[in-house]
């Protein structure tokens, strides 16, 4: 084996897996040519110890397929924590109970969020671009449809132009009954992997909670939430990895504290540990324009525990899509250069975790996946995701090359 060989110091290609009833199998993803899988026990309800014989059921699935189980995506954190009520002793000692029962099967990278009552936010999920593929898309004149007359939040009005405003009445009266209802499913029933079955009255309900939590109290929040778990992650050798928020703006009139660079600075802070890190979402940074994300990549480097690589193309109305992986707003080979820099460090100071996980993300539905029966999540097609993985693995290749001849 030559030890020379660029290829052997990639990063480590992964795929998101949502469980055994995906309709993307684990024999697939290991065609696709990824050897990690990314997965959740979906079926456990947040907040609830993780019991470690399901880990191991799990970890043994995925080690019979040929490959490995490197992150959790995710273990939720419970909406109490987020706004700080409930018995949340009891939430921290479930939450530090299950990331030592992943630790105890040798799963030690945990990806997590923090973002309120919705996880990301997307108006179309069948956006269709220019070559017939289609992708998912944000558009704020829709939402604006959404919050003010679907939601009817109050108050909403004022976050939106009147041009706005008039132009998501007009959208909201082209649709028919059904029609408005597939458009609210759209934004309020998209959690990867559960089907929560929401309705407008629970997203109410949960808004209600936040009344009282700004940015300040939402980060007071999350520093609890850290402190708690932190100590833990580190005694066990886990690694602890926070997503940023998608979109990483204000949605729904809630506090957003994970969608840029002086976020990210504070978040680190909070519990200055190797343990509590970052999975580097250039997607979801993407989408602002305020965000340098290989400045971001080559700040935040030592912290960085896993990648989500995907490009947004914003658009001049404020809107944007999910484009193809080396297009749209990112300049992904400055972050992947980044990326195999500090993987080439993590290597060189004798790290045995030196590799660093990615996995590409919101694959575009394409091809004969367009085809099959509804069942395949928006952004996690198998086709698009592989594609993605192609031209992605093509980049490292490329740059170890240019390295090499350098």
């Amino acid at each position: 084996m030559n030890l020379s060989d660029p290829k052997l110091f990639l990063l480590e290609e992964g795929f998101r897996w949502f469980g055994p009833g995906d309709p993307v199998p684990l024999n697939y993803i290991r065609q696709a040519g990824a050897s990690a899988v990314f997965t959740s026990l979906h079926q456990i309800p947040y907040g609830e110890l993780w019991p470690r014989e399901a880990i191991r059921e799990r970890k043994q699935t995925i080690e019979a397929a040929g490959m490995r189980w490197t992150a959790v995506e995710s273990v939720p954190v419970h909406e109490d924590i987020k706004t700080g009520g409930g018995d949340l002793q009891h939430l921290f000692d479930n939450y530090a109970g299950t990331l030592r029962n992943l630790a105890a099967e040798g799963v030690r990278r945990v990806i997590y969020n923090f973002m309120p009552v919705l996880d990301w936010v997307r108006t179309d999920m069948h956006f269709v671009l220019p070559d017939g593929s289609e992708a998912m898309h944000f558009d704020p004149v829709r939402f604006a449809a959404f919050e003010i007359l679907a939601l009817k939040r109050p108050g909403a009005a004022a976050d939106y132009t009147p041009e706005q405003q008039e132009r998501a009445r007009i959208f909201w009266d082209s649709l028919d009954a059904a029609a408005r209802d597939a458009f609210v499913r759209t934004i309020i029933d998209v959690f990867p992997g559960v089907k929560w079955s929401l309705s407008l009255d629970d997203i109410r309900a949960r808004l209600v909670r936040y009344e009282q939590v700004g940015e300040q109290e939402l980060r007071v929040n999350l520093a609890r939430f850290l402190q708690a778990v932190v100590p833990v992650a580190e005694e066990v050798g886990l690694r602890l990895a926070i997503h940023p928020d998608d979109p990483p703006f204000s949605v729904l009139g809630l506090p957003r504290i994970v969608s840029k660079a002086s976020d990210i600075d504070l978040i680190l802070k909070m519990a200055d540990s190797p343990a509590n890190g970052l999975c580097f979402c250039t997607g979801s940074f993407s989408a602002s324009a305020e965000n340098d994300l290989p400045a971001m990549a080559r700040q935040f480097a030592p912290r960085i525990h896993a990648a989500h690589l995907r490009s947004t193309q914003r658009l001049p109305d404020g809107s944007f899509f999910e484009a193809d992986h080396l297009a749209g707003s990112v300049d992904m080979p400055a972050v992947v250069q980044v990326l195999l820099q500090e993987q080439d460090r993590r290597r060189a100071a004798g790290r045995a975790d030196w590799q660093l996980p990615f996995r590409p993300d919101h694959g575009h539905t394409m091809m004969d996946d367009q085809l099959k029966p509804p069942g395949i999540t928006p952004g996690y097609s198998c086709i698009g995701r592989m594609r993605g993985l192609a031209e992605l693995r093509g980049l490292m290749l490329g740059l170890r090359h240019g390295e090499r001849l350098d």
